[in-house]
């Protein structure tokens, strides 16, 4: 989606996505390390990105919308903590700034080619030892349409994971369904949780 187009999804008074941040990230956010340095991909309007500023980590995020990520100010001044927000999409951050932990929820905005070239600039990103917590949907997820691009070839199977980050250490790669919390309906979620080795 172009940025205009979030920008008229995110110009609203309330949030989109709500303010609490995804069940994914509330689940297996204990396999970030205590005062991680945390790089959260297009976080939208903020939500996960002030959550883990709320336990203790030094959170950066980027997003192309200007409205949202004025929201996620808002958002991080409510709650009290710290975010280094940029105005940026997934072609023009600097992928050479490296992170203890990179967060990559619901972010299927991006064609295969595009997709493949995404991925390494996450591995990029990621210091020795580093871990990668990529939360997203499968193909099925087009037929309950409950959230995400309608494009079967956009979505993420395990096959595709397993390929793309095999050079990091999968600590978790399983893909299952489960009723949407914002009460959309069934979805056709994926997980991947992986880590840089050291050397």
């Amino acid at each position: 989606m172009e940025t205009t187009d979030w920008d008229a999804r995110y110009d609203r008074p309330d949030y989109l996505f709500g303010t609490e941040p995804t069940l994914f990230l509330r689940e297996h956010a204990g396999f970030i390390a205590p005062e991680s340095r945390v790089l959260c991909v297009a976080d939208g309007e903020g939500r996960n990105a002030v959550w883990l500023a709320g336990q203790g980590h030094r959170v950066t995020s980027f997003e192309p919308s200007e409205i949202a990520l004025r929201k996620a100010g808002a958002l991080a001044q409510a709650r009290g903590v710290s975010v280094e927000r940029h105005n940026a999409d997934i072609e023009s951050w600097d992928w050479s700034r490296e992170f203890d932990a990179v967060v990559a929820i619901l972010v299927q905005f991006a064609p295969p080619g595009i997709r493949e070239r995404f991925f390494s600039d996450m591995i990029r990103a990621l210091a020795p030892g580093g871990t990668l917590l990529l939360h997203g949907y499968t193909p099925k997820q087009v037929e309950y349409g409950t959230g995400g691009p309608p494009h079967a070839e956009w979505m993420y199977t395990p096959e595709l994971l397993r390929d793309a980050f095999g050079g990091l250490e999968i600590l978790r790669l399983e893909s299952y369904e489960r009723d949407g919390e914002s009460g959309k309906g069934r979805s056709a979620r994926i997980d991947l949780i992986a880590r840089r080795p050291q050397a």
